[in-house]
């Protein structure tokens, strides 16, 4: 079942102390930092100052709210049960959260399913390597996954992603949705043109899929 709506009526409810802007992007944050430190091995210092970082941004909110952010997660996870596309880039852009200042116009699916389609021609020897300079919320790498899926292979299996954006709301949406999708990836913060991603990135800016971390094991 689809629940988008569900979750936008659910920050909707709890505005009023926050604006919506805020309640999405701490929902998203404490989201992202849950899935990563939940399926860390070591509790080093990046560990903690997320640990702290989601434990601060939760202090802001009653108990009922917190509840809320619970039930817009399982709407989530069950939207998403339902067939993959980009749930976080639909909810983002329904709540006006675009901005044309900083040139965030998320790329609309049905486009990044076209593009997808391209891209997964490159998948060589049952392996697709993704790099997204721009990932926003994930949709064109959501795009290759179902491409490939409706290609008969297992994107779980064959895809190897990483991902960057400078906008850390964008950086938590696509590790978040990649995350529950079970695609390997590396989600980095950062400017792709003047700091791309590579080896001995500082880590606190980087985030690992549980899929991911497999591999790293």
């Amino acid at each position: 079942m689809d629940r988008t709506k569900d979750i936008i009526n659910k920050i909707s409810q709890v505005t009023g102390r926050f604006s919506a802007y805020e309640i999405f992007a701490d929902w998203v944050r404490c989201m992202a930092i849950s899935i990563s430190n939940a399926s860390d091995l070591f509790y080093n210092a990046v560990w903690k100052n997320r640990e702290a970082e989601y434990l601060k941004t939760m202090q802001k909110y009653e108990s009922e709210e917190q509840e809320a952010f619970g039930e817009m997660t399982a709407f989530l996870v069950e939207t998403l049960c339902c067939g993959l596309r980009d749930v976080m880039g639909d909810i983002y852009m329904a709540l006006d959260q675009g901005s044309k200042q900083a040139g965030q116009f998320f790329t609309p699916y049905h486009v990044s399913q076209l593009t997808a389609q391209i891209a997964a021609e490159n998948a060589v020897d049952g392996k697709c390597q993704v790099h997204e300079p721009s990932c926003g919320s994930g949709g064109m790498i959501i795009a290759v996954a179902d491409t490939l899926r409706q290609q008969g292979h297992n994107y779980q299996r064959i895809m190897r992603v990483v991902a960057q954006d400078l906008d850390w709301r964008c950086v938590y949406m696509c590790y978040v949705q990649l995350s529950l999708l079970g695609i390997k990836a590396t989600v980095v913060q950062g400017d792709t043109l003047c700091n791309p991603y590579t080896q001995g990135y500082p880590p606190e800016r980087v985030l690992h899929t549980p899929a991911r971390k497999g591999m790293l094991l």
